[in-house]
């Protein structure tokens, strides 16, 4: 595959062609500026490539550099929405943020506003977000930028967790120690393109060697995280001795307490790392890796102390759970549109349009005027402000916090969910509008003589306000990202394609508003169902394209 930006731009990445294994942690190195970080957007699904193309790839989440702070969510709040959006229940998402907080030392700021934590605290709560839902693929963009020294060893625990369990972990990180020993496949990227790394004999960073006894006849699970060295007694079969890298120690203690029959844990040391020259020209043997996917994670033992007691190691520490039932696509396409929903309600940048709203129908609505007349004025009214709702939904995600989203449901699926919640905010408007109008309004003629049946009127005023707000947001998609992205020329054409589409011939919107004032004439109620339909055609084919444009240029 390969990626540039730009029909002419210079190309970032050229000609990559990359398997990534599961239960394998991925690093990627390079020089600032050579692509690493759009290499990561593109494994995670949200930029697509230019050229070639990327399969395979399972549920997945990502963790930003920086995440952003400025979202009115409290810290529970945003990881309940995010867990949502990832394929859980409400209730299991609420619980495991809670979990996950708590695990990297920020259980206390789970009702702390996201605008009042600290970078540390945020880079947290972005950890916490792509870990709850147990990805199957696990995105880190320097996601230890920013931790105290106890988040990041809980971070690295965390990550050779999801490996044990069957994920492919894939990350950039500035230390070039970080995770030294537990690396499966390492690249390094330059001249736009992959070269693999060989294994240095001098990373192999910390071990920890493991001692444990079972009944004589009792055999090592035949799935083990980490590939230890064994080492077995010989004066007595029933003892053995592990030695794996640190950031295995977890799921390899949980593996043998959890083990039928469980391993009697007698020793657990930390051994240095060994220098090059020390390093034996044959590696170990080692048991099976292809390790069968286990629950997501929740605490687990430090493995920092040498002989630590018996009595604190005789129970897993990793809660054994179900396993997750993720929710199908579609139901999390809308746990996004929730999530925007309580995003811009949050916010209150829903205030301004519907205060414009208002102001159009306090000008052009009174008392007594004639109901099609009031109506068809309402439909109008509604389109330049369902455009507007939209475009804020589009972008009030930083952008960040956008690639999250991306990442969880993909970038076709969250932008579909902006899309469709700002305009369930502009019909909801509508449908108020229609029923202010009704109340306020004489169901008679233009001239006041011929009475109009109220029920077929609030049909027809109805069916037009929906046909203002699909139209309107359409005109929205396609003057806001990803089709226009600086927001002069964005705000100008806003304003240009509104106003054409209520007055340009063939518009339904001009049609469906022209069927309420000219039956207003004579008091005939023409329901709009023709402009309804071509609206609705309208609005289907540009929420497709601009969502597709969304996976492309994002």
């Amino acid at each position: 595959m390969g990626r540039r930006y730009g029909l002419r731009g210079p190309w970032v990445l050229r000609g990559l062609d990359l398997d990534l294994p599961a239960h394998t942690l991925v690093r990627i190195e390079g020089a600032n500026g050579v692509g690493k970080s759009t290499l990561l957007r593109l494994l995670a699904g949200i930029d697509a490539p230019t050229e070639g193309r990327i399969t395979g790839r399972p549920r997945t989440a990502y963790v930003p550099e920086r995440f952003p702070a400025a979202l009115p969510f409290t810290a529970a709040g945003y990881l309940t929405h995010l867990g949502r959006v990832h394929g859980l229940p409400a209730a299991e998402a609420a619980a495991r943020g809670q979990e996950w907080l708590a695990r990297f030392g920020a259980a206390g700021y789970a009702r702390t506003p996201l605008a009042e934590l600290s970078k540390g605290t945020s880079q947290k709560v972005a950890v916490a977000q792509a870990l709850l839902a147990g990805p199957d693929l696990l995105v880190l963009d320097e996601a230890w930028t920013g931790l105290d020294t106890e988040a990041r060893g809980a971070l690295d625990r965390a990550v050779a967790e999801r490996a044990a369990d069957g994920a492919t972990v894939v990350f950039v990180d500035h230390d070039p120690g970080r995770l030294a020993g537990a690396v499966g496949l390492a690249y390094r990227l330059e001249d736009r393109t992959l070269t693999p790394v060989p294994a240095s004999p001098g990373d192999d960073g910390p071990r920890v060697r493991i001692e444990a006894t079972g009944r004589p006849s009792a055999a090592l699970p035949p799935e083990l995280p980490g590939a230890p060295a064994v080492e077995r007694d010989a004066g007595n079969p029933a003892a053995i001795r592990l030695t794996t890298s640190a950031a295995y120690s977890d799921p390899l203690l949980h593996a043998l307490l959890t083990a039928r029959p469980p391993w009697h844990i007698t020793g657990l040391s930390q051994l240095p790392a060994p220098a090059p020259a020390s390093v034996p020209a044959a590696a170990p043997a080692v048991a099976a890796v292809d390790m069968t996917p286990r629950p997501a994670p929740g605490a687990g033992p430090t493995g920092t102390t040498d002989a630590a007691p018996v009595s604190r190691l005789t129970r897993p520490t990793r809660p054994t759970r179900p396993a997750l039932a993720v929710r199908p696509p579609g139901r999390r396409t809308a746990a996004a549109a929730r999530y925007q929903a309580a995003l811009l309600a949050r916010s209150q940048r829903w205030l301004a349009p519907l205060l414009l709203y208002a102001a159009f129908l306090g000008i052009g609505v009174r008392a007594g005027q004639p109901l099609l007349d009031s109506l068809g004025y309402a439909a109008a009214a509604l389109l330049p402000v369902a455009a507007w709702l939209v475009r804020l939904c589009v972008t009030q995600e930083p952008p960040a916090a956008r690639a999250v989203t991306a990442a969880a449901v993909g970038p076709s699926r969250a932008h579909c969910a902006s899309l469709l919640t700002g305009l369930g905010y502009a019909l909801a408007l509508g449908g108020a509008g229609t029923g202010a109008v009704l109340l306020m309004s004489a169901p008679v003629s233009t001239d006041h003589t011929v009475a109009v049946p109220l029920l077929p009127a609030a049909l027809a005023g109805l069916l037009a306000a929906g046909c203002s707000a699909l139209l309107g947001g359409a005109v929205g998609a396609l003057c806001v990202r990803p089709v226009l992205r600086r927001h002069g020329w964005s705000l100008a054409a806003t304003v240009l394609a509104a106003l054409l589409a209520l007055v340009t011939d063939g518009s339904p919107a001009k049609a469906a508003v022209t069927d309420l004032v000219t039956g207003s004439l004579t008091g005939t109620v023409r329901l709009p169902l023709l402009p309804a339909a071509g609206a609705a055609v309208v609005a289907v084919a540009v929420a497709a394209l601009t969502a597709r444009l969304a996976a492309l240029r994002e």
